[in-house]
């Protein structure tokens, strides 16, 4: 007889480990496991902060502004609808963490699909603005229900990117920021700094305000300022109106950003810089103040964006 025909010494008592009494046992055990699928809700407000769920690069720039809260113990509570718009609408959103003073206000600002938004005429602002995706340029240009799709999603991102690339260059040339601190950006909503009073009373805009001479020359020069800032940048706002500049307690703030232009890359970049300039212009003109060429304004925007 050969030597495999003998069962080796002590193996004929030994138990596999994968028997199947044991297999139905775990099998059992994992049965009886009841998981707790209830959404992780703060014992006070709507929800944690959302701080963690951005990246860094989808984070304000560096150093965060004193007043932003970024504990993670925060907690983020609503406090109603500051303003709808054609194709998002901003709420208020109070950060704090819960026990303590420590807390702050924010503009919540979220878009909406595109089956629900109202602004459709987007085909000039976009021109020149492009994705890294191949497939999803030639999705936008042919308006394709995904193309519709990456076109709303592409708003949102524009916005942050401009705020934060604006909040930087104002810091680099040591002037006073005039767009919202951008707070973070989480998927299709944006949050920034809120311009208001601290119990939550939105500032004016620019078309609201009753202002004396000395008050109104000082608001053009900010607003020189910071469309000298917007095209130091190589944008134009395109959309710009006394609608969509804040006052608060004499500081101008431009706000509504996602139809921002490149004035460089956009074939119409220059209509757009100068209806920007016109716009304004004529409100303060009709307001008393005297002396505006707005000609010589957008040339002189037009050449700190580097376009001749």
């Amino acid at each position: 007889m050969r030597e495999h025909d003998f069962p080796r010494a002590g193996r004929g008592n030994r138990r596999n480990r994968f028997d199947d009494d044991e297999l139905t046992f775990e099998k059992s055990y994992a049965e009886e496991i009841e998981w707790d699928e209830t959404p992780d809700k703060p014992e006070f407000g709507d929800r944690w902060s959302t701080w963690d769920l951005s990246t860094p690069t989808e984070r304000g720039p560096a150093p965060h502004p004193d007043w932003l809260v970024t504990e993670l113990a925060a907690v983020d509570v609503e406090r109603g609808v500051l303003k709808t718009g054609k194709e998002a609408d901003v709420f208020l959103l109070h950060r704090h963490i819960p026990g303590t003073q420590r807390g702050c206000l924010l503009a919540a600002k979220r878009y909406r699909s595109h089956d629900h938004r109202m602004f459709h005429r987007d085909a000039g602002y976009l021109e020149g603005r492009r994705v890294r995706e191949s497939r999803v340029n030639r999705a936008m240009a042919s308006r394709s229900s995904f193309g519709k799709e990456a076109i709303a999603g592409t708003w949102a991102a524009a916005e942050f990117g401009a705020l934060v690339r604006l909040w930087e260059i104002a810091e680099q040339l040591n002037v006073a920021p005039f767009t919202p601190y951008p707070v973070q950006i989480l998927g299709t909503e944006v949050l920034q700094e809120f311009i208001g009073a601290p119990d939550g009373t939105a500032a004016p805009r620019l078309a609201q305000v009753r202002a004396d001479d000395a008050e109104l020359a000082d608001l053009w020069q900010q607003l020189v300022l910071g469309l000298t800032v917007l095209a130091r940048a190589g944008y134009a706002h395109g959309d710009l109106s006394p609608y969509n500049i804040l006052v608060h307690e004499g500081r101008l703030v431009i706000i509504d950003l996602p139809q921002i232009v490149d004035v460089v890359a956009n074939p119409q970049g220059k209509r757009f810089l100068a209806r920007d300039v016109h716009n304004v212009a004529s409100w303060f003109t009709a307001r008393g103040l005297t002396g505006l060429d707005e000609q010589a304004l957008t040339a002189e925007l037009l050449a700190e964006a580097g376009v001749r």
